[in-house]
């Protein structure tokens, strides 16, 4: 009876011990249909972060678990994160390119007593749903409110604003109104298109008739993105003057290809490029690229996955792979480090990532690809967006 006794707590306690040494990750996002490339980009961080940096925190083994939402969707987002939560146990989530996402699996944290480290979706409002997300992608509004400026002072005083119509794109339109005007210059008028929108050509010929110098244009990155910005070239536009202004969603590495020389010159903001260059970028990429296997697919979710991980490493680091959502958070206020993007930091009330803009052109490098080239730097940006979302 003895040994029975003792053999049945050993296997208990074996048991339990596999259990408490496994720290599960689920991770939302497009991983097929229209924008799977983007949740290919979040797989190929999380891969280069653990490649570089192994799949174990202290005793504790790291383990992703992913679920796919091709195209945004609340219901079944939240439905996985319950999901993932209840059934698969996880004790991080991350991941989530569109805001609607992200918003609809906030409510649960508390009771799931779970962090989400937000990897891509970009609108402001997010951090002020609950105490429990952290961000390491950018905003709208960090990304937008600098290039308000840049094209003041590029001589346009007229601009029209074209944006998706959701939370980023209504995001990207309030910022770059707020400071274009700021500067002095006019918005004429202002189109917020449905997300489904994929004919551009009408839109091309309201831009035309505003009489505007200049258009303002945000979507989500992807097969809408490379549509816009080819009917922006094809209806004429540009060969025109007007000029365009975009964040950095609308050249993605991964479209340049496609866009070739007609995106030459195009001035984006943004957080990241593939070209940025620094050692931690150099070591970034090359373990990204051997992740997704094509240097030209590599694009900025992957970076907000690579850092999402960094944090997500300190939170367990700090809570010994104990489930404790609150302890996490609290752990990575203030958390500063170098990104392969460069400086960041996340500020210690709003949970938000603090880290440089950079202002960029489509240019050809050396070898004959395209490339978003900084041409400019605008340190240590914060969200102007937060207060608006209050």
């Amino acid at each position: 009876m003895k040994k029975i006794i003792l053999s049945t707590l050993a296997a208990l306690a074996l048991s339990s011990t596999a259990y408490a040494d496994v720290i599960k990750v689920g991770v939302v996002g497009p991983f097929s249909g229209p924008f799977a490339l983007q949740g290919k980009n979040f797989k190929a961080g999380i891969d280069a972060y653990m490649a570089l940096n192994g799949n174990k925190v202290g005793n504790d083994t790291v383990e992703i678990i992913y679920r796919d939402v091709p195209a945004a969707d609340p219901a079944q987002s939240k439905a996985l994160g319950q999901e993932l939560i209840v059934k698969e146990k996880v004790q991080y989530l991350a991941g989530f390119y569109f805001t609607p996402d992200a918003m609809a699996v906030t409510p649960i944290l508390k009771q799931g007593n779970v962090p989400m480290v937000v990897m891509n979706a970009a609108t402001s409002a997010i951090m002020n749903t609950s105490p429990f997300v952290v961000r390491t992608s950018f905003t709208t509004w960090q990304t937008s409110t600098p290039i308000a400026k840049v094209a003041f002072d590029a001589g346009v005083k007229k601009v029209i604003t074209v944006v998706s119509d959701y939370g980023p794109g209504v995001d990207a339109e309030n910022a770059f109104k707020a400071g274009f005007t700021k500067a002095g210059g006019e918005v004429v008028q202002a189109i917020r298109m449905p997300l489904s929108t994929n004919d551009f050509s009408p839109i091309m010929q309201r831009i035309k008739d505003s009489g505007a110098q200049g258009v303002f244009a945000f979507l989500p990155s992807g097969p809408t993105t490379l549509g816009f910005v080819k009917a922006y070239n094809d209806n004429g536009l540009k060969a025109s003057g007007v000029k365009f202004f975009a964040p950095g969603d609308l050249t993605q590495e991964s479209d340049l290809p496609a866009l070739g020389d007609a995106a030459l010159g195009i001035q984006t903001s943004f957080h990241y490029a593939v070209s940025h260059d620094s050692p931690e970028n150099k070591k970034f990429t090359e373990a990204a690229i051997k992740a997704i296997g094509n240097k030209a697919e590599l694009s900025f979710p992957a970076v907000g996955a690579y850092d999402g991980m960094h944090v997500i490493y300190k939170m367990i680091e700090a809570t010994g792979g104990k489930q404790d959502a609150q302890k996490a958070v609290d752990a990575v206020k203030g958390l500063s480090w170098v990104s392969p993007r460069g400086p960041v930091s996340i500020d210690p009330e709003s949970r938000h990532i603090t880290q440089n803009i950079y202002l960029r052109e489509v240019a050809k490098a050396a070898d004959g690809t395209y490339i978003n080239k900084e041409v400019q730097t605008f340190e240590k940006q914060g969200d102007p967006g937060l207060a608006a979302a209050k």
